[in-house]
């Protein structure tokens, strides 16, 4: 469990996928994964299109979703977070044109949990607490 001192960090699809695949990019999020001092969460709208890209991919999802949960923390999404996420995503179409419902799910977690995102999907460039891969 995290004690005093221990980062948490959300782990979008987009750095799910590219850890998965064993990029460069995924690489820094195994880094991130890895570390024991780390505890990782994945919102659980992740897991579906984690599914609907290893479909596309002809990869086995039950493969990547048992390492997802072993690896990580799945994070129920909350009447709460759906209900942030409406406002969120408004406020962020002003200037980040295309900015889904999913990607404000995600910043609806980050605020509840107090963690940082890990992403390299470029509507979460340039937001606060997230290391863009």
């Amino acid at each position: 469990m995290k004690t005093s001192g221990d980062a948490a960090f959300l782990i979008d699809t987009y750095a799910w996928v590219e850890y998965f695949i064993g990029s460069k990019r995924g690489e820094k999020v195994k880094k991130i994964i890895e570390d024991e001092n780390n505890t990782i969460l994945t919102p659980e709208c992740c897991l579906a299109e984690i599914k609907g890209w290893a479909i596309r991919e002809n990869v086995d999802f039950e493969e990547l979703y048992s390492i997802t949960r072993k690896v990580s923390d799945i994070r129920c999404i909350l009447t709460r977070d759906w209900l942030d996420a409406a406002t969120i995503r408004s406020e962020l179409r002003k200037t980040k044109k295309g900015f889904g419902m999913m990607d404000a799910l995600i910043i609806a977690q980050q605020k509840r949990t107090a963690c940082k995102v890990v992403s390299g999907d470029p509507h979460f460039e340039h937001l606060k607490d997230v290391i863009f891969i």
